[in-house]
């Protein structure tokens, strides 16, 4: 550990006052380094195997950040750099987002609830308390294949999906009923969305009262309202959908579900969440009483995740849509 704290810290310090500093020879110091020289080539061609391994099991989606993650998770501790340079002589990357070109939902006339998040995608304390919702597509030999989501805002976990042929109000339905059925969220959760029609929809709306939980939407034609669900997306398209080519809706389906349940939600490992799957964080951070202690059941489930924001019937300035 001292010869390392020299050869880190020479290029600031002379060698000889270092060696006399830390009270070790400068033959001894040399000496190692020497048998480091000796041995790094055979320490690069282990270290390059495992980095292989971890980019296939990505399934070729890690970049030097996730690999870097992955390692130090297995005990491996190296810089950064050194990955990137393993990774470039291997002739291996992460891949990169394309821009979002195609929407998904068709604007609704009706009127549109307010946007309670005010894009504080990080203000939720624990599960359940903001979820995001949007709506992509696959496309495959058969056509379009929709699928709808919902990610919980504190732990980026996806706790509901449905996939449809068409894009009618029963596909946000259908991705509702299993998050709620899953996860049971208290009275007074946020549901935050863009204003598609079909989160506007009446039989939409009724859902979420029936499940207790309180709309929230986006400005229209805002991407960036709701850019934590729409960053999952992204990650979607770019690890599964742009780079395969689906023969049909059913084959769609398997991978679709692959790689929320497989990958995305159990060893995916997300920047926002310290490069841990979302399923290890709530594990992690979660207690016997909730991750923040007993839950006070008088309070509803957005006022400690939110506070300040404002409710549906005491509109504050911070519920405005207006631009700023």
């Amino acid at each position: 550990m001292t010869c390392q704290l020299i050869e880190a810290e020479k290029e600031r310090y002379p060698v000889a006052r270092l060696c006399r500093t830390l009270r070790v020879s400068r033959s001894g110091f040399y000496a190692w380094r020497e048998r480091l020289v000796s041995d790094h080539p055979a320490v690069d061609a282990a270290l390059a195997a495992r980095v292989a391994a971890i980019h296939a099991a990505s399934d070729g989606t890690y970049g030097v950040p996730r690999v870097h993650a992955e390692l130090a998770a297995q005990g491996v501790h190296t810089s950064r750099r050194r990955v990137a340079r393993l990774m470039a002589e291997q002739g291996l990357e992460g891949v990169s987002r394309r821009k979002r070109r195609r929407s998904t939902t068709t604007p609704s006339t009706r009127p549109a609830a307010p946007d309670l998040v005010g894009r504080r995608f990080s203000a939720a304390r624990g599960p359940n308390q903001v979820w995001f919702a949007d709506i992509t597509y696959v496309p495959t030999w058969e056509g379009w294949l929709y699928v709808a989501l919902v990610v919980d805002a504190w732990s980026r976990r996806i706790v509901g999906w449905a996939m449809r042929e068409g894009l009618e109000a029963a596909l946000v339905v259908d991705a509702l009923g299993m998050a709620t059925l899953a996860r049971r969220p208290a009275a007074g959760a946020i549901h935050h969305s863009d204003r598609g029609s079909q989160y506007a929809s009446t039989v939409f709306g009724r859902t979420l009262a029936e499940s207790g939980l309180v709309a929230s939407m986006g400005r229209r034609g805002c991407a960036y309202d709701n850019a934590a669900c729409e960053s999952v997306i992204a990650s979607f398209k770019t690890e599964l959908v742009h780079r395969r080519s689906f023969r049909s809706r059913n084959a769609a389906r398997e991978e679709v579900f692959r790689w929320i349940e497989g990958w995305y939600n159990r060893r995916r490992r997300h920047s926002a969440l310290g490069y841990l799957p979302p399923a290890d964080f709530e594990e992690q951070h979660m207690t016997d009483h909730g991750p923040c202690g007993p839950a006070d059941a008088d309070q509803p489930a957005f006022t400690g995740a939110l506070a300040g924001v404002g409710t549906p019937t005491d509109p504050s300035a911070n519920l405005s849509t207006e631009v700023r």
